[in-house]
């Protein structure tokens, strides 16, 4: 790290915009799991972190890519599919003893209602106990697709990638919780889903 009398530079990471280490060092030193959440314009990721002195072990890791075992036909970097990918990561977690967790962001944007809370809503639906603020997680109608079908009534908006009619997203986001929920496809092997 470069240092003058007038200008200390960065560490690499931090001027990537990639590591905010005040923050990680406060999660490091709570000494809890951290549920590290990322997304990205078309997947959302959860995993599940334990630091340990050799370095963080991952002892878990889902995406929005393995909804499709369950049947998921719409897109994956939506609200229902963050708030399934964090139910389905919480199923996963629970088989894998993993109970109490602390939410990791790192240094994206987190606003009210977002795909990251819809996927903090998943996990505290799922079992996990999860220190979070219920106003800023998404309402019901936002996490079952309803705002999408609203969205998509007009002629001019449509998705061609999804599989299922934006109008029925409703019901399939029903169909595929309650897969998640009964768990028959659920088996945490080698820490991803």
């Amino acid at each position: 790290m470069a240092k003058t009398a007038l200008y200390t530079m960065p560490h690499r990471r931090r001027r990537e915009q990639k590591t905010d280490y005040r923050i990680r060092l406060a999660l490091v030193r709570s000494g809890s799991v951290r549920a590290v959440i990322r997304k990205s314009g078309s997947h959302m990721t959860v995993q599940f972190v334990k630091w340990e002195k050799d370095g963080d072990r991952t002892l878990l890791t889902v995406s929005s890519s393995h909804l499709a075992k369950f049947g998921w036909m719409a897109g994956t970097g939506n609200v229902p599919a963050a708030y399934l990918t964090g139910l389905l990561a919480a199923k996963l977690a629970r088989t894998a003893d993993v109970k109490d967790v602390i939410i990791d962001f790192g240094m994206q944007t987190n606003t009210r209602g977002s795909r990251l809370y819809a996927a903090v809503k998943g996990l505290v639906d799922g079992g996990i106990n999860v220190p979070h603020d219920a106003e800023r997680l998404p309402s019901e109608d936002r996490i079952s697709g309803k705002h999408i079908a609203a969205w998509s009534g007009s002629a001019k908006n449509s998705f061609t990638s999804y599989k299922v009619r934006a109008a029925d997203l409703q019901k399939h986001f029903a169909e595929v919780k309650a897969k998640i929920e009964a768990g028959n496809k659920i088996a945490a092997k080698g820490g991803s889903a």
